[in-house]
């Protein structure tokens, strides 16, 4: 089975930008608010179809449908693919919010599953900020005040927004991304959001975007405080530089840099491949695909080995699943 490419789906939402057009290449329109790219999706609210090739037309739905075993390998129990990719375009702040986990999700949705994600900055902005957890200490009772009486932003744990750095967002935590960023998301196939916060705003229909604070409290891990940036693990130095971003029971994130030529065996798992700089040639046993900047490419679990050969010199993330 060849690597799979998607057409893009685009999301317009109030607070996004016209970045994923002029920086990572999306096909937009002429309107200001492209905030979304779901790269790869299994999804009720977003559906993949592939872009070229064999299998040009068809859904990534389908596909698992009819080639489960060469599309997931390891993973062919799974009745839907496991992973939503995506990048974004904050050109104003997201509302403030947080996601359930697996076992509270069913309690809202059970055709939803929870949302653990992590963040890979493309580009920000000089003094762009993101929200990752509470600062220490900060109690359900003193978060639901501040909550209650305006004064939330004391309570959470805001970081600089600096590109290359990753933030691990696990279920159960507050966050938001703020003005000026441009970003990959990994995240599991969910969409269970619930709001806790929209600072004052309105939706298109000019009233405020419904707000979700019961279920929010319900949902948030007070003991967690304030998440950081993650340290990468060193897996290869020299031209082609290889470190491992996140290792968690959903996904697991790679990052290469290189200017010279590498592998990646694949051993019966997918690999998800999203090029977050520069261009390269991608070689398999029967096809040769050239990937630029802002691209993302779905390596069938059946492929034995991807060879990347850069034209100068290539940042691109491998995503695959424990």
């Amino acid at each position: 089975m060849e690597p799979l490419t998607f057409t893009p789906l685009l999301k317009q939402i109030r607070w996004g930008g016209r970045k994923l057009g002029s920086l990572l290449n999306k096909q937009i329109g002429t309107a200001a608010d492209y905030a979304e790219s779901w790269e790869i999706a299994d999804h009720d609210s977003g559906q993949s179809v592939v872009a070229g090739g064999p299998f040009a037309g068809k859904s990534l739905r389908e596909l698992i449908g009819s080639h489960r075993d060469e599309l997931l390998g390891c993973q062919s129990h799974m009745a839907q693919f496991p992973l939503l990719m995506k990048f974004l375009d904050a050109n104003d702040w997201l509302s403030l919010q947080v996601h359930p986990n697996d076992t509270q999700a069913l309690t809202w949705n059970p055709q939803e599953k929870g949302k653990t994600e992590a963040w890979i900055i493309v580009a920000a902005e000089p003094d762009s900020l993101i929200c990752a957890g509470l600062k220490h200490g900060v109690t359900r009772d003193e978060f639901q005040q501040c909550l209650h009486d305006g004064s939330i932003e004391k309570t959470l744990h805001l970081i600089p927004a600096i590109p290359g750095d990753c933030i691990y967002v696990p279920a159960q935590t507050v966050h938001a991304i703020g003005p000026g960023i441009v970003l990959a998301e990994v995240q599991q196939q969910s969409n269970l959001t619930f709001r806790l916060h929209d600072w004052g705003r309105v939706g298109a229909d000019g009233q405020p975007r419904e707000i979700h604070v019961e279920e929010s409290l319900a949902c948030i891990d007070f003991e967690r405080g304030p998440v950081n940036p993650v340290v990468p693990v060193e897996l290869d130095a020299g031209e082609h530089r290889s470190e491992e971003l996140v290792c968690c029971d959903y996904f697991i994130i790679r990052r290469h840099c290189s200017e010279t030529a590498f592998g990646v065996k694949l051993d019966g798992h997918f690999r998800i491949l999203m090029v977050l700089d520069g261009h390269t040639e991608l070689r398999t046993e029967s096809v040769s695909l050239t990937l630029a900047k802002g691209q993302t490419v779905l390596l069938p679990a059946s492929l034995l080995q991807a060879d990347f050969i850069p034209s100068s010199s290539v940042t691109l993330l491998e995503i695959l699943t424990p």
